[in-house]
């Protein structure tokens, strides 16, 4: 019989090897902590457009349906893999809320294993991937975007970085492929990244027969059955413009006004990468070998600039998501530099970034637990206000046919009646295609009459029985049924319902 003594020297060994996995599992499982404390904080607050995935989802999980609402099919789902793989784990789940939580968590591992592996081949300090999860994790407006796909974009955008650096043609094609389907524009910031490595060019065809590998089976079927390859929200978000005075362009300066500290700390990475980039191209010059080791990081920033000029060019409305890409992208690079800053400033840039963790966590957490409203958002109503009105609109209706007062999210995932909207009825995205047409080029029209191709444009506009409508005076004495409604975005109003006829519908 061996002695307790005699095994300690194996034990003593076997310790050292143990550390370093003990370490590896210890970020990853911080990542997967901290998100799930996140999104137990978010999940009362999930904004309107995420309630729109998450329908699409419930509907996807329970009934095999592609659509916002059960009695109607619809493309409008922008991203189409969000939606699969919400949907996929609803199934398992069997609540589309909870779902959102789980992907949201799984994606926030993979950035920041991806983010780490980064950091380990540019030779950064290990404290580089977690000061950049935390720095993205907190930043208001993606806090204010979870349920979204920006999450699976952020974690897509930092592998393919990864894989864009180690050279890995295949599984470079496979992520770029993944990233087309999270959302379309985003493989604007692939291709940048792609195109910057030196010799770009080698296994070229590898990486873009990966990529349709993985794309085409859906865009077929989409363009097929759904009578689209992208999703309806490009000519929806084309045909709205913009917002007044307020453009994508300067969208920013919008909810400065309406959000001043939740906006700032937002927006700040734009403007400091801005200033980061000036210093680094100078660097660069010079020949530095810091700045040639930040070169990936650069090319992600500028990726993200490029994404911010894209949707300026397009004249969308500035909805806050849309600005999602570019900060994530300053982001990255600005933590980036922040660890391969030479001893002496490394110091400062780690307190600007201490300061912004805290700022954005104070920012979070002033209005007290739990909140009613994301720190930047432009709905008219809190989620909780919204669930409650569409289980009592279910009764209500009846049945009935039910147009949308603008947001229809919330609504329709409390409600699950047929509520129309252009987000839930085909027949109401005509118009936006037409105008969409009108104001493009002749390349644009091409390519829309392409992706149309199989649109059913003989389909018209649900007509309601009843309506919902919003006045800040006392609704009218026809109405059916009124809710009060308040948000930091419009102010008080009045909801209310009435029957078709008596809006001249």
């Amino acid at each position: 019989m061996r002695s307790a003594s005699a095994e300690l020297p194996n034990v003593a060994r076997a310790l050292p090897a143990a550390i370093p996995i003990t370490r590896s599992w210890a970020l990853p499982a911080g990542a997967a902590a901290a998100s799930a404390v996140v999104f137990a904080l978010v999940s009362s607050h999930l904004i309107d457009d995420t309630y729109i995935t998450l329908s699409y989802a419930k509907n996807l999980a329970f009934h095999g349906h592609w659509g916002l609402i059960e009695q109607g099919t619809a493309n409008t789902a922008t991203s189409p893999l969000n939606v699969l793989a919400l949907g996929a784990v609803t199934f398992l789940v069997r609540d589309a809320v909870l779902a959102a939580g789980v992907v949201f968590v799984v994606a926030q591992v993979l950035l920041v294993l991806g983010l780490r592996r980064l950091g380990e081949r540019t030779g950064l300090p290990t404290a580089f991937a977690p000061l950049t999860f935390a720095l993205l994790l907190v930043n208001p407006l993606l806090l204010s975007s979870i349920g979204l796909e920006v999450a699976l974009g952020a974690t897509g955008v930092v592998w393919t970085l990864v894989y864009a650096g180690e050279r890995h043609a295949g599984r470079l094609g496979v992520v770029i492929g993944l990233l087309a389907l999270v959302r379309i524009d985003l493989v604007l910031i692939a291709a940048v990244l792609f195109a910057a490595r030196r010799e770009f060019w080698v296994g070229i065809w590898r990486t873009v027969f990966a990529a349709l590998a993985v794309t085409l089976p859906w865009f077929a079927f989409s363009w097929v059955a759904l009578g689209s390859a992208v999703p309806d929200t490009l000519v929806i978000k084309i045909s709205q413009q913009s917002w007044g005075p307020f453009s994508f362009t300067n969208g920013p300066l919008l909810y400065w006004r309406n959000f001043p500290a939740a906006a700032t700390l937002s927006f700040l990475p734009l403007l400091l990468a801005a200033m980061a980039g000036a210093a680094w191209l100078v660097q660069y010059r010079r020949g530095s070998e810091t700045a040639r080791r930040l070169t990936p990081f650069a090319a992600l920033a500028i990726a993200g600039a490029l994404h911010y000029l894209a949707y300026s060019q397009l004249g969308v409305p500035p909805y806050h998501w849309y600005y999602a890409p570019s900060i994530i992208g300053a982001t990255i690079f600005l933590a980036a530099c922040a660890c391969a800053v030479p001893e002496p400033m490394r110091r400062a840039t780690w307190t600007l970034a201490g300061t912004a963790l805290v700022a954005s966590v104070a920012v979070y957490l002033l209005p007290g637990l739990p909140r009613q409203f994301a720190p930047i958002t432009s709905n008219h109503a809190s989620t909780t206000e919204y669930r409650e009105i569409g289980q009592e609109l279910a009764a209500i209706a009846h049945g009935r046919k039910v147009e949308t007062a603008g947001e229809v999210g919330a609504l329709a995932y409390a409600c699950d009646c047929e509520l129309v909207d252009e987000f839930s009825d085909r027949g109401a995205v005509d118009p936006a295609i037409a105008e969409t047409k009108r104001r493009s080029g002749e390349l644009g029209r091409a390519l829309l009459e392409a992706n149309f191709h199989n649109f059913d444009h003989s389909v018209a506009p649900t007509s309601p029985d009843l309506v919902l409508a919003t006045t800040r005076r006392t609704p009218p004495r026809t109405a059916l049924a009124s809710w009060h409604i308040d948000s930091p975005w419009v102010g008080s109003q009045n909801l209310y319902l009435v029957p078709a006829h008596a809006t001249g519908g």
